[in-house]
């Protein structure tokens, strides 16, 4: 058994989350050394890959989910203001790092496409009209347009109303300055400007199997290569869980106490990948619409125009599956083996509780080639399933925690857990996870590093890496589009995709 070098800090798992806590404590701590380390023989393949997730640049401008009408008919806005003032947070921390030199081209991960949602159905059509009027009240949704009219509908979205009866009641929200994002590209842009870096070192094909809490407050990490099977032993002073689906398993083993009583509810994805490049041509847009009953907040069907690796591509989807792996390519004993006492009764209780979910899923298991065509043509009517082939997308795991009074509930979005001395952070959950992973690091370093994040050397920086941290773009209209100006110039999104 071999001892690897003891570095300052490793990052488990070389997504787009640990890219970016790696790059933002480079920055803040330039001489501390890290290691990352990757269980795959390449980096960003699970979650932050971009067959594996939306690519939407979720900033609340599409998503219906973000904006539930109440029980008396008002539009709760309040998760959608969030999202909103996170992705301007994530957008201004990526304009940094390309004006500085340390990304190589934003072209490359980041392209404007304009944001829709779409709805068909009187009631609808009035959920989408408030919807816009309260999203009008607030400076960050400033420049949504809101159509009823079939004949602009035909201009935003000619694919979409080609041959739709003119009696049906339709409507659309359009925002121009919406994002697709390819994270993959994006993580491994920050990883390979890393590994480039002096004191950090990235390992792939090396899976952690264990780490343990040293007595001097230290974490020994135990690695596995997975293509010789020789075994090694590292300590560091701070550890991130940022494994995606497999930081579940790990935080557990880590044995702290705020990691009890989480468990894990994980879901496979599935596209509809458009094969034909006249139609793929035909659509510039990400359009949502509303998720069926009992579905996940996640599983807005939208068709979705990408761009991966310089191509243009067009999906549909998500459909939903289930898988008991944890990770795309992990093992089907990730889900038993992660249950535990500490988190079987809220287990059992989100079993007990979620019948509305446990039926879309099985729904969604027991479609066929032929539903999920017609589930694409409720979006473009002349859909011709020769020109549509599968795609299985990536895993997402839920977060399901304890709650005093429920017993245990199923959490969609992301849970940062942290140990009280801050050694060590794991990073639980899923959607809108990448969009605003800025946030969310920032959350965790500023939990793990109070001391520091506290200095005026650090607020300096901090400042210059995403200067409206702290404030709120909302209530100063004038920052907020001096924010996006810039951002929109630093990362080239004043221009046309291909």
């Amino acid at each position: 058994m071999n001892s690897n070098s003891n570095p300052d800090i490793i990052l488990i798992g070389a997504g787009i989350m640990s890219a970016t806590l790696g790059s933002m404590l480079n920055q803040l701590m330039p001489s501390a050394t890290i290691e990352i380390y990757e269980r795959l023989n390449q980096i960003a393949q699970e979650s932050s890959d971009a067959w594996n997730n939306a690519g939407t640049g979720h900033s609340a401008l599409c998503e219906l989910n973000y904006t539930p009408e109440l029980a008396d008919g008002t539009i709760d806005a309040t998760k959608a203001l969030r999202v909103a003032e996170q992705f301007e947070l994530s957008k201004q921390y990526w304009a940094y790092l390309s004006e500085s030199k340390l990304l190589k081209d934003p072209k490359d991960f980041i392209s404007p496409i304009p944001h829709m949602s779409f709805v068909w159905g009187s009631e609808n059509v009035s959920f989408l009209k408030k919807r816009y009027d309260k999203l009008q009240t607030y400076n960050l949704f400033k420049g949504m347009q809101f159509s009823d009219n079939q004949e602009q509908l035909k201009k935003w979205i000619p694919l979409i109303m080609q041959d739709r009866d003119p009696s049906q009641p339709v409507a659309a929200t359009k925002m121009d300055i919406g994002t697709d994002v390819n994270f993959g590209s994006l993580a491994r842009q920050m990883i390979e400007y890393l590994s480039h870096t002096a004191g950090v070192k990235l390992f792939t094909g090396q899976e952690v199997t264990n780490l343990k809490k040293q007595s001097d407050g230290s974490w020994q990490l135990k690695i596995k290569d997975l293509a010789s099977g020789e075994i090694k032993k590292t300590t560091a002073k701070f550890v991130f869980i940022g494994a995606g689906g497999g930081a579940l398993p790990l935080l557990e083993k880590s044995k702290i106490p705020e990691g009890k009583g989480f468990g894990g509810f994980p879901a496979s994805g599935q596209w509809l990948r458009c094969t034909n490049p006249d139609i793929i041509k035909q659509h510039e847009a990400k359009v949502y619409g509303k998720p069926a009953v009992g579905a996940p907040p996640m599983s807005d069907p939208h068709l979705d125009t990408r761009m991966i690796n310089g191509e243009r591509a067009l999906l549909f989807g998500p459909f939903a599956g289930f898988s008991s792996k944890f990770l795309k390519n992990g093992s089907y004993w990730d889900l038993p083996l992660s249950i535990k006492w500490s988190n079987l009764w809220p287990m059992i209780k989100v079993g007990l509780t979620n019948f509305a979910l446990l039926k879309y899923l099985i729904q969604q298991i027991k479609q066929s080639p032929a539903d999920r065509v017609n589930a694409l043509r409720k979006f473009y009517i002349n859909a011709d399933g020769k020109d549509w082939e599968l795609e299985i997308a990536g895993q997402r795991v839920q977060v399901i925690k304890k709650d005093p009074k429920k017993g245990g509930i199923l959490q969609f979005g992301t849970e940062v857990v942290t140990s009280a001395d801050g050694s060590i952070s794991a990073l639980l959950g899923a959607s809108p996870g990448a969009s605003t992973s800025v946030p969310i690091m920032l959350e965790l370093i500023q939990r793990c590093f109070p001391k520091e994040f506290q200095s005026e050397a650090w607020q300096s920086k901090l400042k210059k890496m995403v200067p409206t941290f702290g404030e709120s773009l909302e209530k100063r209209p004038d920052l907020c589009q001096q924010m996006r100006s810039w951002t929109s110039e630093a990362l080239q999104l004043n221009r046309e995709i291909a």
